[in-house]
């Protein structure tokens, strides 16, 4: 099936912008995502305000950027776009108990995910526009690339009509407002960028290379490699060739590449990834079109996550950890990551 892929050249900006002109628009989170559209449609012009709790680090955050800071049901009660800048954990109970009983009538609700709409988590009256722009890339990307001139690919999403029929154009001047009609505006369906998002997170960029790259590096300690290298060949330099893989696609990173890493990549790679992986990707597939992942996630969440946070506490204790602290520390300019995210786009 062909997608409909939209840029849009400068003289249209303006113009694709106007459904947002003196309308205000609410963000309510701050983290890394929230931050970035907010960021990004204040400097196109945007009148917004972010919701928050007044106990929260982005309320603070939010502050110190210059924004009028409201708890989340007066933000959401005076905004004709309500963008959802929350975990996808939490939107559901903050809309039931936040969010339904103050929008605007006629208003439209925006998400960053379309996770809790296909799952039917969250379920707005009928009257409320839904929509969704989802930017393919975490907030800092998309904030830089703003910065620059240039902009991050979006996916635009249009599940309902708002009671005035302008959610699509308010939809579409959010895309625009936050720099993605510099590169493209891709329209897609809701069920369609949650399906195809939790799989490429599952099976490639968070969980498949995850699994893969601590599964590496325990091969090479096993053997009695130092944990450094193994660290160095199997995680520290990840980076690079993934750089490669992003700007060039698959046959430019190869061109960029030794021949003997090339012939290895030939060589080894069907042997990995065979026709056993290739079953177990299909099975993970039809998990998450089933709706058996959102599900599970959903009852980890309301019983306050004690499978996810035992996770994490594995990860960190990996030996995998020290080492890398270890290499590092050899580059200052290598900064330890801190934790602002509020969504779970990679």
């Amino acid at each position: 099936m062909a997608i409909e892929i939209l840029r849009l050249p400068d003289d249209a900006v303006l113009l694709t912008l106007q459904p947002l002109r003196g309308r205000p628009v609410a963000v309510l989170g701050y983290g890394n995502q929230g931050r970035a559209h907010a960021l990004n449609l204040r400097d196109s012009g945007v009148e917004v305000v972010v919701g928050s709790r007044e106990e929260s680090l982005g309320t603070a955050t939010a502050r110190g950027d210059g924004f009028v800071v409201q708890a989340i049901p007066d933000a959401a009660a005076g905004a004709d776009l309500v963008i959802l800048a929350l975990p996808d954990e939490v939107q559901p109970r903050v809309y039931v108990e936040q969010i339904a009983p103050r929008l605007r009538p006629g208003a439209t609700i925006g998400f960053i995910h379309g996770f809790n709409i296909h799952h039917r988590f969250i379920e707005p009256a009928p009257g409320v526009g839904v929509v969704m722009v989802a930017p393919k890339g975490p907030g800092t990307t998309l904030r830089e690339l703003f910065r620059a001139g240039r902009g991050l690919p979006c996916l635009l999403a249009v599940e309902r009509e708002s009671a005035g029929d302008d959610a699509s154009r308010l939809a579409l001047a959010w895309a625009t407002g936050i720099g993605a009609g510099r590169s493209a505006v891709i329209r897609t369906t809701f069920a369609d960028e949650t399906v195809s998002d939790l799989f490429g997170e599952q099976a490639v960029l968070c969980g498949g290379m995850t699994a893969l790259v601590l599964a590496a590096f325990e091969t090479l300690v096993e053997a009695g490699y130092p944990p450094e290298l193994a660290y160095l060949e199997c995680c520290h330099e990840l980076k690079q060739v993934a750089d490669l893989l992003y700007a060039r696609g698959p046959s430019g990173m190869n061109e960029a590449i030794s021949s003997t890493a090339e012939f290895g990549s030939f060589d080894a790679g069907p042997r990995l990834v065979d026709h056993n992986v290739r079953d177990r990707l299909r099975a993970m597939l039809a998990d998450i079109r089933s709706g058996g992942f959102a599900e599970r996630m959903r009852r980890d969440a309301a019983a306050g996550s004690p499978w996810l946070e035992a996770r994490r506490r594995a990860l960190r204790s990996h030996p995998i950890e020290p080492a890398g602290k270890v290499i590092r520390s050899l580059m200052p300019w290598l900064q330890e990551p801190t934790n602002g995210s509020d969504a779970p786009n990679p």
